[in-house]
């Protein structure tokens, strides 16, 4: 049951709102549509990279990435946290709170918009990188003729777990709304998981089973059971369960399973 319980506070951390690529300004000509694009703020970097705050109503604000032709939508934040907050595991804020109602704000970064003053930054981590707004006639121009894409990021960590001698077990569910029962595994040391073929994936009551070409991942919810990984009929490796969110940051910088990957974030190119 512990097992399961560190699994389902982490695929909370991870998961966002269900979202569309459709910006809330759609094509900018109802009046409705005209609003949200007046409420919209644009931010520029010297760089070529921009960063869109838009109204949402729940949040208060959503945020899109791009290079000023092509925008991808940031995944929205866990329900509680600001708009203009994003999941940031690669950038690590040691002087954030670490439990704020349960959540770790440490690795969580965000976009600065202050606008009486007129300045706009991004905060990856501890790194700040200085934006500045975008004169609203050219703001709408560049908003209505950008194109929308969905987040680049196809697989979040789901589990991982490890045995005595450093080999690391990760589970991946799908990323985008719907595809959450999509499963893979990576398993090896620290910097060199490998990818395991999928053979077929087991999920009830009593735990899930994912089968992979080499060998099975039981993890159980019996307390009294640990996670195996069994190969063969007589091969049986008892492993430990390395909590997500206290892991982030290593796992998406350690084990190399995420190098070089965009998480459709502000901090892709920081």
């Amino acid at each position: 049951m512990q097992a399961r319980r560190l699994i389902a506070a982490s695929v909370a951390l991870l998961s966002g709102t269900s979202w569309g690529v459709e910006p809330p300004w759609g094509k900018g000509e109802t009046l409705g549509e005209q609003i949200a694009l007046e409420k919209t703020t644009v931010c520029a970097d010297s760089k070529g990279h921009y960063v869109v705050i838009a109204p949402e109503e729940k949040t208060g604000s959503q945020l899109f990435y791009g290079d000023g032709k092509a925008f991808v939508q940031v995944a929205p934040p866990p329900f509680g946290i600001s708009g203009t907050s994003f999941l940031e595991p690669r950038f690590f804020n040691k002087t954030a709170n670490s439990n704020f109602r349960g959540t770790d704000y440490r690795v969580f970064s965000s976009v600065e918009y202050d606008k009486e003053k007129q300045t706009c930054d991004v905060r990856c981590g501890e790194r700040t990188a200085s934006f500045k707004p975008v004169e609203p006639d050219e703001a709408v121009k560049l908003l209505k003729a950008a194109k929308y894409e969905p987040n680049p990021q196809k697989f979040v960590p789901y589990a991982l777990l490890r045995d005595t001698t450093g080999k690391y077990y990760l589970v991946e569910r799908g990323f985008a709304p719907g595809d959450e029962k999509h499963f893979r595994v990576h398993v090896g040391p620290k910097g060199a998981l490998k990818l395991q073929e999928m053979k077929d994936i087991v999920s009830d009551s009593e735990g899930e089973i994912f089968s992979t070409k080499k060998g099975d991942l039981r993890l159980v919810v019996d307390k009294d059971v640990a996670p195996t990984w069994i190969e063969g009929a007589k091969k049986k490796v008892e492993l430990r369960v390395v909590p997500l969110t206290e892991n982030l940051p290593m796992i998406y910088n350690e084990l190399g399973v995420y190098s070089g990957a965009r998480l459709g974030t502000p901090c892709d190119d920081q």
